[in-house]
């Protein structure tokens, strides 16, 4: 259960600070893709987040082979759409269900 806790909070955290810049600059998701690329720092962590999620989709596919536990592919969507953070423990929360 706290797999799953931390990918509620994975979820719901970073969402709240994503919701709150697009709306204190008013220019929506595009405006925050943007963001991430403004200088050299945040250019690095956007790589580190994509390499990471790449790596756990890569992680999640292997094992959903071998284990035939379909549903953890929900991970990968939720990966991509909200973030490593939500992704990450969602997929260790169904990992360890028996299968």
């Amino acid at each position: 259960m706290v797999y799953l806790a931390l990918a509620v909070w994975g979820a719901v955290h970073p969402m709240y600070w994503f919701v709150t810049y697009m709306r204190e600059t008013g220019t929506g998701l595009s405006g925050l893709i943007d963001a991430w690329y403004v200088n050299a720092s945040t250019t690095g962590l956007t790589w580190d987040l994509t390499i990471a999620a790449i790596t756990l989709t890569v992680w999640i596919l292997a094992e959903t082979w071998v284990r035939k536990n379909w549903l953890a592919l929900v991970a990968i969507p939720a990966t991509f759409c909200i973030g490593v953070s939500c992704g990450l423990p969602l997929y260790l929360f169904l990992r360890t269900r028996a299968v």
